[in-house]
């Protein structure tokens, strides 16, 4: 499914017509000026300019609002305006309850994207694109929280997007599949199906970018998708949709192979139908779910999180099954996951709850084990004994990050090696800040989502300590690498260590400080083997 000549000449009469209308613009618009103006096929937009020289147009809305008969419906690209529309200030995110990651949010009129451009536009050099999609298990999580601003210094173009979260992005019901019509069916740029919604948002996004972003001085031949967690699964979603061939060029993956055998269509809309009978539409109608609050539908979704499903149009197979098969875009890939993801989930389930830690003696810890590996307890336990470790809780945080990440992408690389160039990594700064909860019992380490610091400026939720220098070393190593990729489709460039692309002895560029160093005992380490034989034999 590589993107061919066809999509290519197809966005001529596009460039073609921007020129025209750029060229035409008052000489005022290509000016130096604090309040930058930008055309797009929707309408104009004024941006801002920041200190440091980064060019802004925040807030823009790139679909109709998903409310009313909208809502649980595949997104509509918003209606044109006329006068400059204000980019300068970051637009309403999507409902969500609130956590150490998303503001709390009850408002359905979300989706937005923000531009942040170098301060300079050459139309004849149009810049590399990234587009970043956020994470939070597809229930929390906003564009904003992420400064690309080291990244845009670096000469890309960077562009943050909301999407639909939780229960209002992701519910499958068969009342909503029952309205798809045989229009609706013929559409493949836009198919009307049950569930995935949010996803349907990004891909809407990301074609919004493909169709505007000349205007802001980037190349639409020339995007990158990236994301982490849930953003990274989104990024693996729009790799294996069909309806997302030609959008995008390059992919980075950050910690996001953790759901890749996919739910069927008939288990997600079983779990719509339970969540309708909770919510109070016993009638299981499209008409009752649409009218309900948006406070009745958060206080019945999974706050667990969320995963696509497969409808057979925006996704037909499940994502393990598109990797293995290469039923996906062929196109270069950055994929890799944090040593110690599980850690920041060991907290939140028991450290930071009631519970508190998990008790040093083996029932205990079997126990705990049995939430992540069901029956297979007594077997993982052997594997990881618990007289090896610190404490019960750092063995089963290390028997987690091995079972849900780890493995699961060793997993896909070695499903999509054989298809596309492909780089891998481990993020593995054992002393990375923690930028999202209070201390716990042991060390955080190379927790779930502890790399974003070293590629965005984030807001400060709870105190930590700044970057030292040789985290800072590796900050602009990883943010070298991240922007090479998007401009080249490698991550080699002069001033960072060598990555070698991934090959069968399974090597890994491990991203520690100061400077990353190549690892080939990635697999071993996190006893792979192990999982695989376990895997097979359920």
């Amino acid at each position: 499914m590589k993107p061919g000549h066809t999509q290519q000449l197809a966005l001529l009469p596009i460039i073609l017509f921007a020129a025209v209308a750029f060229c035409s613009m008052p000489l005022a618009v290509h000016a130096q000026e604090q309040k930058p103006l930008a055309f797009t096929f929707s309408g104009p937009v004024r941006g801002s300019v920041t200190s440091t020289g980064v060019r802004e147009f925040l807030g823009i809305p790139y679909a109709a609002p998903p409310v009313g008969n909208l809502r649980w419906r595949p997104p509509v690209p918003h209606a044109p305006w006329f006068a400059p529309l204000e980019a300068t200030q970051f637009a309403n995110h999507c409902p969500q309850p609130p956590s150490p990651f998303g503001s709390a949010s009850v408002t359905e009129d979300c989706l937005f994207l923000n531009v942040f451009t170098p301060d300079s536009n050459d139309f004849f050099h149009p810049r590399a694109v990234m587009v970043w999609i956020h994470g939070g298990a597809l229930v929390f999580g906003e564009s904003d929280d992420y400064d690309p601003t080291a990244l845009v210094q670096d000469g890309v173009i960077v562009v943050t997007i909301n999407y639909r979260l939780g229960a209002l992005g992701f519910l499958a019901h068969s009342a909503f599949a029952a309205e798809k019509t045989d229009a609706d069916r013929d559409r493949d740029s836009d198919p009307n199906s049950a569930g995935d919604y949010g996803l349907m948002d990004q891909q809407l996004a990301i074609r919004w970018v493909r169709d505007n972003i000349w205007f802001f001085g980037g190349d639409p031949l020339n995007v990158t998708i990236f994301g982490e967690s849930a953003g990274g699964l989104s990024v693996f979603s729009q790799l294996a949709s069909p309806s997302s061939e030609g959008l995008f060029h390059k992919a980075i993956i950050e910690s996001g192979a953790y759901a890749l055998n996919t739910q069927t269509l008939a288990a997600a809309e079983a779990a719509g139908t339970a969540f309708a009978a909770a919510a109070g539409c016993s009638a299981q109608t499209a008409a009752c779910l649409r009218a309900l609050p948006v406070t009745t539908i958060l206080a019945n979704e999974d706050f667990a999180g969320y995963t696509p499903n497969i409808d057979g149009e925006f996704f037909p197979v499940s994502l393990n099954t598109a990797l293995a098969t290469g039923q996906f875009h062929h196109v270069p890939v950055i994929q890799g996951s944090n040593h110690d993801e599980w850690r920041l989930f060991t907290a939140l389930d028991f450290d930071l709850t009631p519970l508190g830690p998990i008790a040093n003696n083996e029932a205990a810890y079997e126990a705990a084990l049995a939430t992540l590996a069901g029956p297979a307890a007594p077997l993982v336990a052997a594997q990881y004994p618990l007289a090896s470790f610190p404490s019960a809780d750092i063995a089963f945080a290390t028997a987690g990050t091995d079972a849900v990440f780890a493995c699961p992408a060793l997993g896909a690389d070695l499903s999509m090696s054989p298809f596309v160039p492909l780089s891998t990594y481990e993020f593995s700064d054992e002393n990375a800040p923690q930028d999202f909860l209070p201390p716990v019992s042991f060390p955080y380490a190379a927790a779930h989502a502890s790399e974003l610091q070293y590629l965005f400026a984030l807001p400060v939720t709870v105190p930590r300590l700044p970057l030292n220098v040789q985290q800072l070393q590796l900050s602009g190593a990883m943010q070298q690498y991240w922007t090479n990729f998007a401009k080249f489709g490698n991550p080699n460039g002069p001033g960072v260590p060598v990555w070698q692309e991934f090959n069968v002895v399974g090597n890994f560029q491990s991203l520690i400080p100061p400077s990353p160093v190549q690892e080939t005992d990635f697999a071993t380490s996190h006893h792979c083997a192990f999982w695989a034989a376990l895997l097979s034999a359920q």
